[in-house]
């Protein structure tokens, strides 16, 4: 039996990244920091339930830095997920498969959840003062 230097299977190294396998890997992630994000963001409003020194706790860890960062990258995962799933019911719907049309979708995708965001910070920062 010979020996061959070739992969036996697919590898990154392989392969170019295109637009319609980095916008499925974005969804993959951007779906399971959906379900840390929510616990988190369920974290704070149920803390005010619990009273007002729970709930100031609670809008210190998300008012820090890094609680604003999460809650910056929850805000792009749900926008992006939203979207994206959209695309994935056009699909379904047996719409959008040629090639022109994925990576055009795939780009309004990104595009959509990058401008949604920023505006929804936008807002969020300019109409209160903070979030």
């Amino acid at each position: 039996m010979a020996s061959s230097n070739r992969p036996l299977s697919p590898h990154l190294q392989v392969y170019r990244p295109q637009i319609t396998s980095v916008v499925s890997i974005i969804h993959r992630i951007c779906g399971v920091s959906l379900m840390f994000g929510t616990v988190l963001f369920t974290y704070w409003l149920t803390s005010a339930g619990y009273g007002p020194a729970a709930f100031e706790r609670a809008q210190a860890v998300m008012g820090s830095w890094l609680g604003q960062l999460i809650m910056f990258g929850f805000t792009f995962a749900l926008y992006y997920h939203t979207a994206n799933g959209l695309r994935h019911m056009a699909w379904d719907l047996g719409l959008g498969f040629e090639m022109t049309a994925v990576n055009k979708t795939g780009m309004m995708v990104v595009a959509f959840s990058l401008i949604m965001t920023g505006l929804t910070w936008y807002v969020a920062l300019s109409g209160s003062g903070g979030l």
